[in-house]
């Protein structure tokens, strides 16, 4: 069982509801929205991006109408490797290559059942580590300077 914060603005809502109550078995955080009433998606993208950062919960799902606003203002929280997924191989390479600790979706542009599928990738795949680790751990610079500078 995993801890799990999800987030959206307005035109992720109905997806996130329908899958906050397939994944019942998790433990969930809603850090919002609670309507279709329009909501900025920066405004939920930081605030689960937070709660996955500071350790209180293992890992965000968020959405918006395309996955990509909600995407961007998760990122910008230093601690937080957010995908924009659109297909279930999509999800499992976040997570084995990139170690992605949070999963975008796009309400406009992912149907229920195959966000069931990206969801699972994302929940059951494990970060391989290896030689990935090591340009995870890049990730983490606070200013990344290229080690192969003219190539």
């Amino acid at each position: 069982m995993k801890k799990i914060v999800f987030g959206s603005d307005h035109a992720g809502f109905k997806l996130k509801e329908k899958l906050k109550a397939f994944l019942e078995e998790h433990e969930m955080i809603d850090v919002g929205t609670d309507s279709e009433e329009r909501a900025d998606y920066p405004d939920f993208g930081y605030k689960a991006a937070e709660k996955v950062a500071n350790g209180e919960a293992d890992c965000g799902i968020i959405i918006c109408g395309s996955g990509i606003g909600i995407s961007i203002a998760a990122n910008r929280n230093p601690k937080i490797r957010c995908a924009l997924c659109r297909t279930p191989e999509d999800a499992t390479l976040a997570r084995q290559h990139n170690d992605a600790n949070m999963l975008a979706l796009g309400e406009r542009l992912t149907d229920l059942h195959t966000a069931i599928d990206i969801v699972n990738a994302f929940l059951t795949t494990d970060f391989e580590g290896g030689r990935h680790a090591e340009r995870v751990d890049k990730l983490a610079q606070k200013c990344y300077t290229s080690t192969h500078a003219d190539k």
